[in-house]
């Protein structure tokens, strides 16, 4: 995804702009704010031992968002919070401050419309129905290259999946970009992993309080979430947290082998004071961005796993460590049938119809190589090492941009800000696409809570035989 230099999502950075009628939305952390643009609803007490948290009841669920999980200064790894009584019934969970991204504006015109920015981003919200008991959790992470995106971002209101199938959604928001992810000097690396293991870890102590069961718990990711779910399966620290995995649309096979690029990134980055302005940090991100592009496919998602630094394995020991997870961790791993398509220039924006047959092949070409290939040979070392693995395609249609990248999160977190957007048909409305994406929600909810997936379902899910 292509990266505008100079602009950005973040507290104190003079460019910073939207496309919402009050630009405030983008401001640092303002609780007043945040409490008036969220519903009124009932209250409810839920009694944890990280303390008593304060959430709301609407339509038969129980919503408690902004939780800390952890705390941690300018990178510095994750530490726990302290008990305390929390009221988690006013306010969304803070994105981590970072670059814009025109492409995913081109996808969702108002990716960010509830949320403010802060450094102070490690919160985790939950979703639960009332008065449920040893329900399956699921453990959304969201995507955008290790360098963009929110857990509580509007368009990933777990609601219906929540109401449907019963089960427990919890999303995790991390450090992106340089706050979480390029070591050097005085920066450790892998900080965005280390938070989800702490949120994990809350997760274990305290789910059970709102019906979840901790024993079980299935990580689902898209893009880089559905990456990081799969490196976090040979994480120190993470074993034992969770038991089944989702792995949506994850370009496996560009962290590897990339130990050139980080050192030009790193170069790129030099030393950045621990008490520098956070639009000074996203301005040298942009120039490492810049610096990493230049190494062709693999710098399109530059920041991420850091393999040899905590908490990970080194590169040659990966193979190892997979086999070693891979009879306790079943795994559900795909891509959508055309993931490329949203990363190249529109049709209409090429040679006309005549350009069509080009378009997909390349389309067709890049898919397979950045997510089909990867998918594949993972499903296969998981069954070689003794695991399940199931392989899947979405072939669901979806809007203007077709079956690409993204095009399944409108049928999983189905709401009101997908309705207009170039992910869905132009004569979808609501009810239509709550109703359209219930059999993959079911499916999904299936896998977390024994680990079945049902059968393909045409022109939705297709279900790849593994060789």
């Amino acid at each position: 995804m292509e990266t505008v230099a100079g602009s950005a999502y973040g507290p104190n950075y003079p460019e910073q702009r939207s496309r919402l009628s009050d630009p405030a939305a983008y401001s640092p952390v303002e609780p007043e704010r945040n409490a008036a643009m969220m519903p009124r609803h009932e209250r409810r007490l839920v009694e944890t031992p990280s303390g008593r948290i304060l959430a709301r009841m609407h339509d038969g669920l129980i919503r408690a968002t902004a939780i800390p999980y952890a705390r941690a200064g300018r990178w510095q790894p994750p530490q726990p919070v302290e008990a305390a009584d929390r009221d988690a019934a006013k306010g969304w969970s803070p994105a981590c401050p970072q670059l814009r991204i025109p492409r995913l504006e081109a996808a969702l015109p108002d990716p960010f419309g509830q949320l403010s920015f802060d450094e102070n981003c490690l919160n985790l919200s939950v979703t639960a129905p009332s008065g449920g008991r040893d329900l399956p959790v699921m453990v959304w992470l969201h995507g955008g290259s290790y360098e963009s995106g929110a857990g509580d971002m509007a368009v990933f209101d777990p609601a219906a999946l929540v109401r449907e199938q019963q089960v427990i959604v919890v999303a995790v928001t991390y450090r992106l970009g340089l706050l979480g992810w390029l070591s050097d000097g005085g920066r450790p690396g892998n900080l965005g992993a280390l938070d989800v293991i702490a949120a994990l870890r809350w997760i274990s102590r305290n789910i059970a309080s709102f019906g979840g069961d901790p024993g079980n718990v299935t990580l689902f990711g898209q893009s880089s979430g559905g990456d990081m779910a799969a490196r976090l399966m040979v994480a120190d620290g993470a074993e034992g947290l969770f038991h089944r995995v989702i792995i949506q649309s994850a370009p496996l096979a560009l962290p590897l082998g990339r130990s050139r690029m980080r050192r030009a990134m790193q170069r790129t980055a030099g030393e950045i004071a621990t008490d520098a302005p956070v639009g000074a940090v996203l301005a040298r991100q942009s120039a490492v961005l810049r610096a990493a592009r230049r190494f062709g496919l693999g710098g399109q998602m530059p920041f991420g796993p850091e393999f040899g630094l905590a908490p990970f394995p080194a590169e040659p020991e990966l193979k190892a460590a997979h086999a070693a997870v891979a009879p306790r961790l079943p795994v559900l791993i795909g891509h959508t049938r055309d993931e490329a398509a949203l990363f190249l220039p529109p049709p209409e924006r090429l040679l006309g119809r005549l350009a069509d047959p080009a378009r997909r092949i390349v389309v067709s070409a890049l898919t397979s190589r950045l997510y089909g290939h990867p998918a594949r040979h993972f499903a296969w070392r998981h069954m070689a090492a003794g695991g399940q693995a199931t392989r899947f395609v979405i072939e669901w249609g979806g809007g203007a941009f077709g079956r690409a990248h993204l095009s399944e999160l409108p049928l999983l977190f189905p709401g009101p800000d997908w309705i207009g957007t170039p992910l869905v048909p132009e004569e979808m409305d609501l009810d239509e696409l709550t109703r359209t994406g219930a059999a993959l929600r079911r499916i999904w909810a299936g896998f977390a809570r024994n680990g079945v997936t049902g059968e393909t379902l045409p022109g939705l899910i297709r279900f790849v035989p593994q060789p």
